[in-house]
């Protein structure tokens, strides 16, 4: 059955000083519509993700201002865990041997933490494929749906979704009243029933992780580490999976290390629940650093947690993140809050964080990394314009505070409409088809409301 994820509280105010207080009031107001109302939100981990990075930071912030914020974690053995990961491979492009049993699993798990949801809600938000099959089980149970509102909330990058999984897939978010993405480009073509929504993801800026952190303790955690702090050092913090592409960033090492042998590099995961695919990623990674002492391969069960990440990244000279695909990589506003220079892939959620190559560089390939970081190695002067332009705009668009906004812009939506008589294939699909374009261009559009609006993709400098 689902768990409940306890968190530690949270207030709005604190967050004054950072946002200013026209955004304050605004999230204020938009509060007080909802004050009282009951918001579940179900996903797959309470931790290593992005998800749950979020879900730490949005559940506290509600509560301060009178919502009944819940979060619970869907329950799973290691065979559904081993499907969703394929599920989360196939709908990111890469092929997997698609199969009823796969299937079965994955019903099977959703249909019991569905017989196991009690209570009343006024809205339910569902993030991502682990648990999307949960609203069509609790129909089942309930017809009403526990009077709730179903939102189901993807944070994949699908634009090459495996065609066999998402159509194994479609039925299930085609029931609920909304879906939001991260990008528009992520929406398939071929969804019908929900009204679509498009907000990318943020980051919590007083968190442990991106809190100050004194220059005496973040030295002291990498002593502990054995890193020296008066070294050069790059690192890469993100799970250990092949979409972020950590044996890629040893080559990138590798070729600097050619003539920077004071060169260090700090890879950095936290070994989910949900993913079974990190071990053996991890150990690929041990074998290919080769004993390398300058080469520190490091997670949760090292005793890293948020104060450490944030001493790396504080302390790094340069941030790297070698995703091939991505579906936003909050790391990228973590790394950049803190001001520090960013070479990333140019893909997914990624150009929108650096500005589309105005607040961080990009690159495509390993050689292209290697000649970025260089640079930047080179000319730290620069990497420090390109952090403090960087924070800067993650502070205008990617804070929790302006994520809690779109949330809450959403709810009201759902709230001040009727409650459909059916969902998903049920629905008139032509009415659908209009509710959708309508909601693109209103104000909850990202590309208008939260700074997601594409950049030239050459732009000038």
């Amino acid at each position: 059955m689902p768990n409940t994820v306890p968190v530690a509280p949270k207030t709005l105010e604190a967050y004054r000083p950072i946002i200013g207080d026209e955004k304050t009031d605004e999230i204020l107001q938009l509060a007080s519509l909802l004050k009282g109302s009951t918001v579940l939100h179900i996903n797959a981990t309470s931790f290593g993700g992005g998800v749950a990075e979020i879900l730490h930071g949005l559940i506290p912030l509600m509560r301060d201002m009178g919502i009944d914020a819940q979060w619970q974690v869907m329950e799973g053995d290691a065979d559904f865990f081993d499907v969703t990961k394929q599920i989360h491979n196939g709908m990111q492009g890469m092929y997997i041997p698609w199969t009823p049993t796969m299937a079965d699993t994955w019903r099977r798990v959703n249909r019991s933490n569905a017989e196991a949801l009690k209570g009343r809600y006024d809205f339910v938000v569902v993030h991502d494929p682990q648990p999307a099959g949960l609203l069509s089980y609790v129909r089942e149970i309930d017809p009403d749906v526990f009077g709730a509102r179903w939102v189901w909330r993807c944070h994949l990058d699908t634009t090459e979704a495996r065609p066999d999984v998402w159509d194994f897939l479609r039925p299930y978010v085609e029931e609920y009243e909304t879906a939001i993405f991260t990008r528009d480009e992520y929406l398939k073509q071929d969804l019908r029933g929900p009204n679509v929504v498009f907000i990318p993801p943020a980051i919590d800026p007083l968190s442990t992780k991106n809190v100050a952190l004194s220059d005496v303790v973040a030295r002291e955690i990498l002593q502990r580490y054995s890193i020296d702090p008066d070294r050069p050092i790059i690192a890469q913090i993100s799970r250990f999976d092949p979409w972020k592409d950590p044996l890629g960033v040893i080559d990138v090492y590798r070729d600097l290390k050619q003539d920077r042998p004071d060169l260090q590099l700090v890879l950095v995961a936290s070994m989910a629940d949900d993913d079974p695919e990190a071990w053996s990623f991890y150990e690929r990674i041990v074998h290919k650093a080769n004993e390398d002492c300058d080469i520190h391969i490091l997670t949760n069960l090292n005793g890293v947690a948020n104060v450490e990440v944030n001493a790396f990244q504080r302390t790094a000279d340069v941030i790297m993140q070698k995703s091939i695909r991505e579906g936003f990589g909050l790391v990228i506003s973590e790394a950049l809050w803190k001001g520090k220079p960013v070479v990333a892939g140019e893909v997914g959620g990624i150009p929108m964080q650096l500005l589309y190559g105005m607040a961080g560089h990009m690159a495509s390939t390993t050689g292209e990394m290697a000649e970025k970081v260089r640079e930047l190695l080179d000319y730290p002067d620069e990497g420090r314009r390109l952090g403090s332009l960087g924070k800067e705009h993650v502070r205008e668009h990617f804070l929790i505070t302006r994520l809690l906004r779109d949330h809450f812009r959403v709810l009201l939506q759902l709230k001040e409409s009727p409650r459909p008589q059916a969902y998903g294939n049920a629905l008139n699909h032509t009415h659908q088809s209009a509710t959708s374009s309508k909601l693109k261009n209103s104000s909850l559009r990202s590309p208008r409301t939260v700074a997601s609006k594409r950049e030239p993709e050459h732009p000038q400098t």
